[in-house]
């Protein structure tokens, strides 16, 4: 039996620029998803200018990592800015969201603790 892939939407076993795996789009977020399942999810994001994510809350741990342009972020009421380089950590349960002051792409890498099994 084959072992199922946890990366997907990426080629395996070559070099690749990172910027390059979602375009932007007048107007729009894309996204491009990495992996996903339980624990982990990763996610390339390229956000339009004044495009964003509205505020939420979510029970996990999130790393942006910015590849390319600018954006605002809000963690919990603290507004910043990050710019191509920089990476910032978002606490789980903590409210946030982001605003693209130029065109931004990020990849976005969500860490959920294992849940445990009551017997």
């Amino acid at each position: 039996m084959d072992k199922p892939e946890l990366i997907k939407n990426i080629e395996f076993a070559q070099p690749l620029e990172l910027d390059g795996l979602v375009e932007y789009q007048q107007g729009q977020v894309v996204s491009r998803t990495l992996a996903q399942n339980n624990f982990l999810s990763l996610t390339l994001f390229a956000f339009d200018t004044g495009e964003g994510i509205s505020a939420h809350t979510v029970s996990a741990d999130a790393l942006v990592q910015v590849i390319d342009g600018e954006a605002e972020v809000t963690i919990d009421g603290q507004v910043m800015n990050v710019a191509a380089g920089q990476v910032v950590a978002m606490p789980a349960g903590k409210p946030h969201a982001l605003t693209a002051k130029q065109r931004f792409k990020m990849m976005l890498t969500v860490v959920r603790a294992p849940q445990t099994v009551s017997l």
